[in-house]
């Protein structure tokens, strides 16, 4: 079995950003507001200084500190300048009504806030010595024209896309969405809504795998529950190959007689990583599915005539884990984004657990109001319920026994899930 880290390293080298040269359409443009959460595929300069001119960071006057230095603290108010307004230049012996975000008039070198002022008619009275520059934000003090403000590989967030509105980008260029095909295999699945026969189970991956592709940005062809026969399989993996990035299934890899997927994969393609030394998570496959055009659904990185094959675990616990801790940076590193590794926290565990695992386990835990992490009680690979109360994972290394008050990795599902 490959320990987690040589299981991710193998998946990342593999997941070629579609962006590339090789690639046909492999870039979009788009509305600024409708690029959340999509791949910058082109760096994003900026064509100006932002603030573009010396602003206001307060309310109250405009004023030349040489002035105030000889003594006068009494002057005429020449201007009233409200944000969006272009000022005068501020005559010498004067001060400028001034607001929050205003233009800073020529002339003027500081901004005393109207808590430091007493007015009297058309005057005021400057109650403090400023120094130059105080409570100016200066021409550019954010960002300077022609920086890089976004880099290419940049996940946008909403921050970032007001970012980009800020120095006016419109639209943005960015990679096309991953094309995901999701299947799910056991004659056992039941869907909701449907009477649930005996021996039968309710197929929660199908929703669970679909929601989180979608959180990703993924253009998603579910083909439902697909029956435990090994023909049937096949032919659902040249369908889903023709037209799609990655394949991704969820239940068969293992080596049962009734686990069809894996030798299914093996007929039309190819298995080059099964099973890690992990828990919960054991069976997971990696590999790719020919395709029957050589010139069909281009785009899936490693090579323009297979799609991406990933089988993850039927347990429900397994299958949401391995997902977020190998699909995921997949799909980001398909995407073209940079960042693809969760940041992780150290926190104090609040528990013992003394049976150490020789897989390295990922415990599901969550963080208590005391800042130290609590561990969910029943940690079995069927129990999805695990997951909800949770708020992340501990990463626990092989043979590591915890004792509480000691410190570990702890990945918040906030890092994992978007």
């Amino acid at each position: 079995m490959l320990s987690t880290a040589d299981a991710l390293a193998t998946l990342l080298a593999a997941a070629k950003p579609l962006t590339g040269a090789a690639h046909d359409h492999a870039t979009e443009t788009l509305s600024t507001f409708d690029a959340l959460n999509r791949v910058l595929a082109a760096e994003v300069v900026s064509p100006l200084d932002v603030p573009p001119m010396h602003t206001s960071a307060m309310d109250g006057y405009a004023v030349r500190v040489a002035d105030l230095a000889q003594g006068s603290r009494r002057l005429p108010v020449s201007q009233r300048i409200p944000a969006g307004h272009a000022p005068q230049p501020l005559a010498a012996g004067t001060a400028a009504r001034i607001f929050t975000g205003a233009t800073v008039p020529p002339g003027a070198d500081a901004v005393v806030m109207q808590e430091q002022t007493e007015t009297d008619g058309g005057d005021v009275t400057i109650l403090h010595a400023p120094k130059a520059g105080e409570w100016i934000t200066a021409q550019g003090a954010d960002i300077k024209k022609d920086s890089v403000i976004l880099p290419a590989g940049t996940r946008l967030t909403p921050a970032a896309l007001g970012l980009a509105a800020s120095v006016g980008c419109a639209t943005l260029t960015v990679a096309r969405r991953v094309k995901v095909a999701v299947f799910f295999t056991g004659d056992e699945l039941t869907m909701p809504g449907e009477p649930l026969r005996p021996g039968a189970i309710y197929n929660s991956n199908r929703f669970t795998l679909t929601s989180l592709l979608r959180n990703l940005g993924c253009e998603v062809t579910d083909y439902g529950i697909v029956p435990d026969r090994l023909d049937v399989t096949r032919a659902t993996l040249r369908e889903a190959a023709a037209k799609h990035d990655l394949i991704l299934t969820s239940g068969g890899v293992s080596v049962g007689e009734e686990d069809h997927v894996r030798p299914a994969v093996e007929a039309e393609g190819r298995i080059n990583m099964w099973q890690i030394a992990m828990k919960p998570g054991k069976p997971l496959a990696f590999g790719a599915v020919r395709r029957a055009q050589a010139d069909a659904g281009k785009g899936a990185g490693q090579d323009a005539d297979e799609a991406f094959f990933i089988g993850l675990p039927g347990n429900p616990v397994s299958s949401f884990v391995t997902f977020l801790l190998f699909v995921r940076p997949f799909l980001l590193r398909l995407a073209g984004a940079t960042h693809v590794s969760p940041r992780a926290l150290s926190l104090r565990a609040d528990f013992t657990q003394a049976k150490a695992d020789r897989r390295n386990e990922f415990l599901r835990a969550r963080v208590n109001p005391a800042g130290g992490l609590d561990l969910f009680a029943n940690q079995s690979s069927a129990v999805l319920t695990s997951t909800v109360w949770g708020d992340g994972l501990i990463d626990n290394p092989p043979n590591h026994a915890i004792s509480a008050g000691e410190t570990v990795r702890f990945i918040p599902f906030t890092e994992l899930l978007y």
